[in-house]
């Protein structure tokens, strides 16, 4: 059987492949697995209490539950979903758009597959462009959804350490070139894998050196502002004519409903519609059902400030709390929780690869995420990208308990025979 170049890359393994390869495996399997490596979001009782109510309500409503499941919506998605959404946009955050600045994908990935295939790849006179990650750092998933080769390139950061063991990325906008090649900025905010939060500074210096470079700035926003509000530290929703905003209903509670939400130029809309009819005539409608009611109302921006973001800023400190105490002795950081549903540890002069930590973890019942797969673009060698793993507390405390016990004992057995 003799694949395409596409089909050859798809054949072969990859970060975002493992991720989701253990994440069904960890659920689907008898034996007990500490699944400290997943996006997945807790299944928080007040929200799920919330998305039931209104599942209900749909099916005591002639007609409403044979609509969601029985009649496409246009390949922007629904619209009435769409015309709540834009207004609450404009009311909540001041953005200037209107339904038609908005499309509906299958989850933010598909987002991320068709933006970045969109905007970065063979463009005309044998050129090619490549999205330009500002920050690394970045999400797994970005990896292997360009459709040709080596579509990204990364800037490393600056590290600032603080004395509680913490530390922090910043964008190192000293010496952040953005080349002839660049097709598109792209930050995640707050950023997966770290919880880093870009400051609002940091945004509008990004945008205005977009807006320079006749690029688009695409701020993937799965976990932030406005909702689902998972950012602990002080920052504003930002938009404007230039920047492509991509939201998601994952976070908020509804991960298998797979509702993706893009804010752009209406051009770029189009575009991304003629894509959505393409690859999959319509986005599905069960996310925007469920959601509308909290939409139309800004409910969910109520219930994102004052359940979401309190749950999982508690979960943060207790998590910090416990990787601090188990890990102790050890030469060590943890990226300042700023936001997002992970920890992100870096194990200073590692002796061995976080590969090989994830292995010796994983035979142990323990799944993490080995950092090295979050550095897409970056050129050459850098020790630091084999030293971090990726952690999730949105399992239950006692869980991450207890995995942040047997990672500090992986570690310092690791340690110990440097």
């Amino acid at each position: 059987m003799r694949f395409s170049s596409i089909g050859e890359r798809f054949s072969r393994p990859s970060g975002i492949l493992r991720l989701m390869d253990d994440l069904g495996a960890a659920f689907a399997g008898d034996r007990r697995i500490i699944m400290l490596g997943g996006g997945n979001p807790s299944h928080i009782p007040a929200v799920q209490k919330l998305l039931r109510s209104r599942m209900e309500r749909i099916l005591a409503t002639p007609g409403a539950f044979e609509r969601m499941i029985g009649d496409y919506d246009g390949p922007r998605g629904n619209t009435a979903f769409i015309s709540s959404l834009a207004s609450m946009l404009r009311s909540a955050c001041g953005w200037k758009i209107t339904e038609r600045n908005i499309a509906l994908t299958g989850g933010s990935q598909n987002a991320f597959l068709f933006l970045f295939n969109m905007f970065a790849g063979h463009a005309r006179r044998g050129r090619r462009r490549r999205i330009l990650l500002p920050l690394a750092p970045e999400y797994i998933g970005y990896a292997d959804v360009g459709l040709n080769h080596d579509i990204f390139t990364a800037h490393r950061p600056e590290i600032d350490c603080f004395g509680d063991r913490t530390f922090k990325y910043r964008i190192a906008f000293d010496s952040l070139r953005v080349g002839d090649d660049a097709g598109a900025l792209c930050v995640s905010r707050p950023t997966n894998p770290t919880g880093n939060v870009v400051t609002d500074d940091e945004v509008r210096r990004l945008a205005r050196i977009a807006r320079d470079r006749g690029i688009p700035l695409i701020i993937d926003n799965a976990y932030g502002l406005p909702f689902p509000g998972i950012i602990f530290t002080g920052a504003t929703p930002y938009y404007d004519d230039n920047t492509i905003v991509c939201m998601s209903l994952s976070k908020f509670g509804l991960p298998t409903a797979r509702t993706g939400i893009v804010v752009a130029s209406e051009k770029i809309i189009g575009v991304l519609s003629n894509m959505n009819a393409v690859g999959g005539l319509a986005p599905g409608g069960i996310g925007p059902a469920l959601a509308h009611d909290l939409v139309r109302s800004g409910d969910i921006l109520r219930i994102s400030r004052e359940i979401i973001r309190p749950y999982y800023q508690r979960k943060a400190l207790h998590t910090l709390a416990c990787f601090n105490e188990a890990l102790d002795g050890l030469d060590y950081r943890i990226h300042k929780p700023e936001g997002a549903l992970f920890l992100w540890l870096w194990f200073k002069g590692l002796p061995i690869t976080n590969a090989e930590l994830y292995e010796r973890l994983k035979r142990r019942g323990v799944l993490v995420v080995p950092g090295h797969y979050f550095f897409p673009g970056v050129r050459g060698a850098w020790r630091h990208k084999h030293e971090c793993i990726r952690i999730s507390y949105s399992p239950d405390d006692a869980i991450v308990e207890k995995g942040a016990r047997i990672i500090a004992q992986e570690a310092k057995k690791a340690y110990a025979h440097k």
